[in-house]
C-alpha cells in the first residue's frame, strides 16, 4: 500500500548527497510502488535554474545509480520540480510557502517533509525562515523536518539548535538522520537481541568480555579537507555513528517495539556510561603509507591541510557503561582513515569456558566465541565457535556460522531509501532523538576541550601501536573477516 501524498522539499538539490544518495533512493521507491502517485519532489537551490536545466542533472545522477531509463523518466516527468530560494531571505520563504501550496492542491498532496541537504551553518538560518514563514505547521496533513549530521559541533552549539529547532516544529516532527541507523543489519541487530532467546540470555556481563564496535575507512580526507580539519573523527564519527551503534548494543529491553520505548532505552545507555579516561583514548592521524598496493600521501599533504593540524583522523577509546547489565565490560570504539579495509563491525567476545578442557591434549589457543555484526560492506552476521579438525592429533579450530543479506535476499534496501520511507510514514525508531544528541556531546566534550596527544601511523595500518591495547584480542578475526 503506498504512502500518503506528500511534497518531498530537498533544501541543497543540487548538493553531492542529493545526487548519491537522496534523489536514486525516492525513485527507487517511486519505481516500487512506495511512494504514492500524487507524491511530488521539489528541488530547492540558491541559484535560477531552469525545470529542464534541473531535470538533465538528476537524470545524470539516476543514470550514475544504475536506474532504468524508465524508472527515471516516470521519475522526472511526474514527479520532479526545481524552486530557487533565492537569498534565503523572508521573502522567498514566502514565495516557497505559495509555490507549495499550489503543488499541494494540484496534486492533492497536503503533506509536507523538508530535508535540509546542507552544510550545518544553515541549519538556524533555514529552521528559522521555515518557522518564520509559518511552513512548519499546515492547515490540513503534516510536516516534518529532517536534518543531516553533524547535529552542532559541540554540546552548547547543538542545546542551541535544538532549542531553534524547538521554537517552531515539535519533537514529533523532528527527523535528526544518522544513514548508519538506515542499514538493515542495523535494524536487525534488534531483532537477533530481542527475537532470540538463546542471544538475549547471553547478552549481558556474565557471558560477554567485550565489545568493539570498528568503522574504518581506506580513504583519506579527500575533497573535505576544509570541513574535516575543523571536525576530526571524534566529531565526524564518534560523537554520533559509533555513539548510536554504542547504544543499541548497550540499551536495556524497551518495554515495546516502538520509537519512544526504544529512543528512551537509548538515552539512558547513553546516561549510564562513566567519565571516559584519558588514558584509555588514542588519537591519531595517518602518514604516508601503502593501501592496496597503491601509495598513498600523509594528512599533512592533503590539500587545504594545514601543515602544523593536530586534528584526528584516526580514534580508538574505552568506555564502561554503568548498568547492571554491562558493569565492567569493557566497549572499545575505533574509527579511522586510510585503513587496510573498509568495514562497520561490531566484535563481541564472549567469555570463555571456565575450565581449559582440552588444555592436557595440547589445545592451547583461545577458545572464546566471537560473533561479528557486519554492517558494511556485506552485511550479515557470523558466530565464531570452535570444532574438532578429523584426524590425529587432537586439534580445535575456530570456524564461522554466517549468515549474508546479499546471499539471503536478492535486494536489501539502502539506508536512505529506508530512512526516506520511515519518515513518510512517520516512525522515528531509526532518528535521533534531541536528549540523545545532547547526552552524546556531552560524553565526548572532555576530550574535544582537551584532547590527547595526536600519534601518527602509516596508512594502510590499524592506527597508532598505542591503540593496540584497546581492542578485542582476536584480531585475526575481526580483521580478516
Amino acid at each position: 500500500m503506498p504512502l500518503e501524498p506528500s511534497l518531498f522539499v530537498i533544501f541543497g538539490a543540487t548538493g553531492d548527497l542529493s545526487a548519491r544518495k537522496l534523489l536514486p533512493a525516492l525513485c527507487r521507491l517511486a519505481a516500487g510502488g512506495v511512494l504514492h502517485p500524487s507524491t511530488q519532489v521539489v528541488g530547492l537551490g540558491r541559484t535560477a535554474k531552469s525545470p529542464e536545466a534541473f531535470q538533465t542533472w538528476v537524470r545524470e545522477a539516476l543514470v550514475e545509480a544504475e536506474l532504468s531509463p524508465e524508472q527515471i523518466a516516470a521519475f522526472i516527468d511526474h514527479r520532479l520540480h526545481y524552486v530557487s530560494i533565492g537569498d534565503g531571505l523572508a521573502e522567498d520563504y514566502q514565495r516557497l510557502g505559495q509555490v507549495l501550496d499550489e503543488l499541494g492542491r494540484d496534486h492533492a498532496a497536503p503533506n509536507v517533509t523538508f530535508y535540509m541537504s546542507l552544510p550545518p551553518a544553515a541549519f538556524p538560518g533555514t529552521v528559522s525562515g521555515l518557522g518564520e514563514a509559518g511552513l512548519h505547521r499546515r492547515d490540513q496533513g503534516w510536516v516534518r523536518l529532517v536534518i543531516e549530521k553533524p547535529f552542532g559541533r559541540d554540546l552548547t552549539t547543538a542545546q542551541d539548535l535544538n532549542e531553534l529547532v524547538h521554537r517552531y516544529f515539535k519533537e514529533k516532527q523532528v527527523y535528526r538522520i544518522d544513514h548508519y541507523l538506515g542499514k538493515e543489519t542495523v535494524q536487525n541487530l534488534l531483532v537477533l537481541r530481542l527475537g532470540n532467546g538463546l542471544i538475549e540470555s547471553a547478552w549481558n556481563r556474565e557471558r560477554i568480555e567485550s565489545v568493539q564496535i570498528t568503522v574504518a575507512e581506506t580513504l583519506g580526507v579527500g575533497t573535505r579537507a576544509g570541513y574535516y580539519d575543523t571536525a576530526g573523527a571524534l566529531r565526524d564519527m564518534v560523537q554520533n555513528h559509533l555513539a548510536q551503534l554504542l547504544s543499541l548494543v548497550a540499551m536495556e529491553v524497551p518495554g515495546s517495539f516502538d520509537a519512544d520505548a526504544i529512543r528512551y532505552e537509548k538515552i539512558k545507555a547513553l546516561r549510564a556510561i562513566e567519565p571516559i579516561r584519558p588514558e584509555r583514548v588514542v588519537r591519531g592521524q595517518y602518514a604516508a603509507g601503502t593501501i592496496k598496493g597503491k601509495r598513498v600521501r600523509g594528512y599533512l599533504e592533503e590539500d587545504d591541510v594545514p601543515k602544523s593540524s593536530q586534528t584526528e583522523t584516526f580514534v580508538a577509546l574505552e568506555v564502561f557503561v554503568d548498568s547492571w547489565r554491562w558493569q565492567g565490560v569493557p566497549f572499545f570504539l575505533r574509527t579511522g582513515k586510510c585503513m587496510p579495509k573498509r568495514m562497520t563491525q561490531i566484535a563481541v567476545r564472549f567469555r570463555e569456558a571456565p575450565v581449559s578442557f582440552f588444555r592436557k591434549l595440547g589445545c592451547t589457543q583461545d577458545t572464546a566465541d566471537i560473533l561479528l555484526i557486519t554492517l558494511q560492506p556485506d552485511e550479515g552476521f557470523a558466530l565464531y565457535f570452535d570444532i574438532k579438525v578429523p584426524g590425529d592429533p587432537f586439534e580445535l579450530r575456530r570456524i564461522p556460522l554466517r549468515f549474508s543479506y546479499k546471499e539471503r535476499f536478492d535486494v536489501v534496501p539502502e539506508a536512505y531509501q529506508t530512512l526516506i520511507q520511515d519518515v513518510m510514514e512517520g516512525d522515528q525508531t531509526l532518528f535521533v532523538h534531541a536528549s540523545e544528541v545532547e547526552e552524546s556531546w556531552r560524553l565526548f566534550m572532555p576530550l574535544i576541550e582537551k584532547p590527547p596527544k595526536v600519534r601518527a601511523y602509516a596508512a594502510g595500518t590499524w592506527g597508532p601501536r598505542e591503540a593496540d591495547g584497546l581492542a578485542i584480542l582476536d584480531t585475526d578475526i575481526w580483521q580478516g573477516n
